[in-house]
């Protein structure tokens, strides 16, 4: 991933497993070992502890150190906080980064990373200090999330939306939390158990794109496009055309679904266009 410049930030996940449980092979025994390890009991500390240890020893020799985080997915306050705890404790140059739907952000202000579910706004103040800190707070969707979203059965447009509504909101950027977590037969049937159809992947096997993800980087493009064209208009001093753009991305700041959201996003798409035309004349 470096090799293509993804170098920001890596994430390291599975500190809190959804079932609390390790899993390892006895190198005396050659058997395989499952450990049941709750946040804060002595065996999680004894298992983790001295990982922890090792692997910003590791991080630190390959000097990534700095841009590591160990990450959470949307846990209890508990497990979180003994964590974190056991992290400080043995490890306390590593970064916490965590996904976040019960609201529980505010406990942890210093973390690098923040995602936090889009049925859970974001206080507008907090994202400002934690942007004047230099951390990342990004927002996320989930199979409980109804709109917008990525299911097979969304409408494209959605996927689309997803970047105008971080714009608006001032998040600095979207997590898609599975990008192939493919099904038994993904090209005929995107169905996972309880979870909507498609929550899993976005992309097909062998390299097959999808209209969701086309829609999703369509996005994205017009993410950009936004910070360029606010720069130019900004170096040019056409406040009336900046208050005209900022007036239609305000509206997308908006993570409900209502009638008219398909309108909005095309007439700012619309706008952001000529606007565009004009600057490069």
């Amino acid at each position: 991933m470096m090799d293509m410049g993804i170098n920001k930030m890596i994430n390291c996940y599975s500190l809190i497993p959804w079932n609390n449980e390790i899993h390892y092979k006895d190198e005396v025994t050659g058997e395989f070992v499952n450990v049941n390890a709750d946040p804060g009991t002595p065996v999680f500390k004894e298992f983790w502890g001295p990982f922890l240890k090792d692997f910003s020893g590791h991080l630190e020799e390959k000097a990534w150190l700095d841009i590591t985080n160990i990450s959470m997915d949307e846990r209890d306050q508990k497990s979180l906080d003994a964590a974190f705890h056991l992290i400080d404790s043995v490890a306390p140059k590593l970064g916490v980064s965590f996904a976040d739907n019960k609201k529980t952000y505010q406990r942890y202000p210093n973390s690098r990373d923040i995602s936090v579910s889009s049925r859970d706004p974001f206080s507008p103040e907090d994202l400002v200090d934690r942007r004047s800190r230099g951390l990342n707070t990004t927002f996320y969707v989930y199979c409980a999330t109804e709109f917008p979203n990525q299911f097979t059965f969304s409408d494209p447009a959605e996927s689309t939306y997803l970047a105008w509504y971080a714009m608006a909101a001032g998040f600095d950027g979207f997590l898609r939390w599975a990008f192939n977590s493919w099904v038994e037969n993904p090209l005929h049937d995107s169905r996972f158990r309880t979870w909507p159809a498609g929550d899993t992947y976005i992309v097909y096997p062998q390299g097959r794109s999808s209209i969701r993800y086309e829609r999703m980087v369509e996005g994205i493009q017009d993410y950009e496009k936004v910070k360029i064209v606010r720069s130019a208009l900004e170096e040019q001093a056409d406040t009336q055309a900046l208050e005209r753009l900022n007036i239609a991305i305000k509206k997308l700041n908006n993570a409900s679904r209502r009638d008219g959201w398909n309108e909005e996003l095309n007439a700012a798409k619309t706008l952001l266009n000529q606007l565009s035309r004009t600057i490069a004349k």
